[in-house]
């Protein structure tokens, strides 16, 4: 993911909301958002390069979503791929504050990331550059993208008022199916291809014409780009995760729309899965 924007806590009906736009090579080989082949109970998109994700959730109420941090036109490699982090926490059992104390010890050994984790409890940030740090997210609403937790950028400050806007419409008696077209605003919003002006750009040192290239909440471009839009709502008893997938030039490939039921790993099941290509 390339840009996160969250509300925790902070809604009647929804603990936890979240919007968000992956950007990666179009030629890197992914699959779109399904139930994971090695655990019925997670659902998310997989990167099928490194075999790790930037966005999975579980039924056994657990969800984590990654972007990198941009700091210069390149960056070494390193060892260990951050999606990892994604699949390792929604594959696990440990929760949040457990699983980011144990990430101390590997974290610079993995490619630049923010990373947000939440266990059915408690929502976490842990980040590794400059240096490792990891805090509680306080409620409220938040964003996330390649600088700084909540850094005001500009496509992080559309992302949140959009979010926000859409969560004071929707209301504690909302139906509790959330159909495709009831999100319509969100996808509307992620698919914003304005660029930032000059004086609100970041300096990540990329220089400015790629700044400007990156500054909006979609990128569009034929070789790099956003490749999915992901809208997940978790309320009391369930998860909606519906994503939109993209391919060169933001040509549209798909979508994809779920409901998991949050219950017991025994009784966790998908619900209603469907997709339109």
């Amino acid at each position: 993911m390339c840009l996160i924007a969250i509300a925790w806590q902070s809604h009647p009906r929804y603990r936890l909301a979240l919007i968000a736009n992956r950007d990666e090579l179009h030629a890197r080989p992914a699959s779109p958002a399904g139930p994971d082949p090695q655990r019925a109970d997670v659902y998310g998109g997989r990167d099928l390069q490194l075999g790790g994700s930037w966005l999975l959730a579980s039924t056994r109420g657990r969800l984590a979503a990654v972007t990198n941090v941009r700091a210069g036109l390149s960056a070494e490699p390193m060892p260990r791929s951050r999606g990892a982090l994604v699949h390792d926490f929604v594959h696990g059992d440990v929760d949040g504050e457990q699983f980011l104390s144990m990430l101390a010890n590997t974290a610079m050994e993995y490619g630049r990331f923010n990373l947000l984790v939440w266990d059915g409890q408690s929502l976490r940030f842990a980040g590794n550059h400059p240096h490792y740090t990891t805090h509680s997210v306080a409620s409220g609403l938040h964003a996330m993208s390649n600088g700084a937790f909540d850094a005001a950028w500009p496509k992080s400050g559309r992302a949140m008022q959009s979010l926000d806007a859409w969560l004071r419409r929707s209301g504690k008696d909302t139906a509790s199916d959330i159909a495709p077209a009831d999100v319509a605003p969100l996808f509307e919003a992620l698919a914003d291809t304005t660029p930032a002006p000059d004086a609100e750009l970041p300096d990540t040192g990329v220089g400015l014409d790629m700044e400007r290239a990156l500054s909006p909440p979609f990128v569009r471009s034929a070789r790099y780009g956003t490749r999915c839009s992901s809208v997940v709502m978790i309320d009391e008893g369930e998860i909606t995760f519906v994503e939109r997938r993209f391919g060169p030039d933001a040509v549209p490939l798909g979508e994809t729309a779920a409901t998991l039921r949050l219950a017991p790993p025994s009784e966790s099941v998908v619900r209603s899965p469907g997709a339109r290509t």
